[in-house]
């Protein structure tokens, strides 16, 4: 990101380079970086391995709590994991999985 360091110049503050405002006026660069790019940038590991398939979801590492599925309609175990896939002031969403039928869903708190 440039910084401006007058009104007729931006810098770069890692490498001092300088390009004139009106060059770069109106001009703007986007990228997107996962969780998974910086974990490969500084050679940290998944989350989970799980039979040689690297993923962050494993039912080894779910919890399990006793429910009722919604297609079998059993009184059963449950596995469940929750995300925090909305904003931070929202709650989060807890995925299920039946241990019988394999029936998966989710609900939002």
């Amino acid at each position: 990101m440039l910084c401006m360091s007058s009104t007729k110049y931006a810098e770069c503050p890692l490498c001092k380079s300088r390009r004139k405002v009106k060059d770069i006026s109106g001009r703007e660069i986007r990228y997107t970086v996962s969780a998974e790019d910086i974990r490969r940038e500084l050679n940290i590991e998944p989350f989970v391995k799980l039979d040689g398939i690297i993923t962050e979801e494993s039912e080894a590492q779910n919890a399990k709590t006793k429910g009722r599925c919604d297609r079998c309609e059993e009184d059963t175990w449950l596995y469940y994991y929750t995300r925090q896939l909305r904003s931070a002031d929202e709650g989060q969403t807890i995925f299920y999985e039946c241990t019988k039928c394999g029936h998966k869903w989710s609900q939002n708190t």
